[in-house]
């Protein structure tokens, strides 16, 4: 594993056998991707490469405009997804690739909860990933239903998978109680537009094995052809 520092951010790269495997970049809270990679082991993965990004300012850096908080004492979101794009476009995909050494056949971008989002949000925004994972996404997230179906994605993706935990609607949030039914809207608007798109359901809630569930996320997407 190599790791570095870019601003706030410290990105792990986990290698592949190969120089030129898949690359899926990985917005994550606390590191996570070296417990992943090994999900990714166990579950008899295609060989990729996993770059972890970690210290994220996430109610910012993963939203794509200000949205007031959804929990009493939480942080409202401050849209900063645009500007973090940017960041990850022209810095730290550069840099991970210049480590790497080699040109990646394919790139894709995943993500768990917020960062799900994020991962949807980016294909609007960049041609750069080919396939996205959002794991437990926060479709729930206000306008971001519209923004799907009046705005044109950056890049035809060769797949898109969907999940969420079977009791992640089941509560009193009035905006998390929608995600169900926002993340079907997303099935429907990819399907519309004739993209291999994937939902699947898990047992639990949204904070149920996030690892895990990341990581048949992204098992997915690179075991499609």
């Amino acid at each position: 594993m190599q790791s570095f520092s870019l601003g706030q951010n410290q990105i792990s790269i986990l290698p592949g056998r190969r120089p030129d495997a898949p690359v899926i970049y990985l917005p994550s809270v606390k590191d996570e991707g070296a417990c992943i990679s090994r999900y990714l082991l166990e579950y008899g993965c295609p060989d990729l490469t996993l770059v972890s990004i970690s210290d994220l300012s996430w109610n910012h850096d993963m939203a794509p405009w200000d949205c007031p908080t959804v929990f009493p004492k939480g942080d409202p979101f401050t849209g900063g997804a645009d500007a973090y794009i940017h960041q990850l476009t022209e810095q730290i995909l550069p840099e991970a690739e210049r480590r790497i050494g080699s040109e990646p056949v394919w790139r894709g971008i995943a993500g768990y909860s917020l960062a799900g989002l994020f991962a949807i949000y980016t294909l609007y925004h960049t041609d750069l990933f080919s396939r996205a994972a959002s794991i437990s996404g926060s479709l729930w997230f206000p306008g971001f239903s519209e923004y799907m179906e009046s705005h044109s994605l950056a890049v035809r993706p060769d797949c898109i998978y969907l999940s969420l935990g079977k009791k992640e609607h089941k509560t009193r949030n009035p905006l998390m109680k929608t995600v169900a039914h926002h993340t079907e809207k997303a099935v429907s608007c990819f399907q519309s537009q004739n993209i291999h798109v994937t939902f699947e359901w898990n047992e639990g809630g949204h904070f149920d094995h996030p690892d895990q569930r990341t990581a048949a996320g992204i098992q997915w997407i690179t075991e499609q052809h």
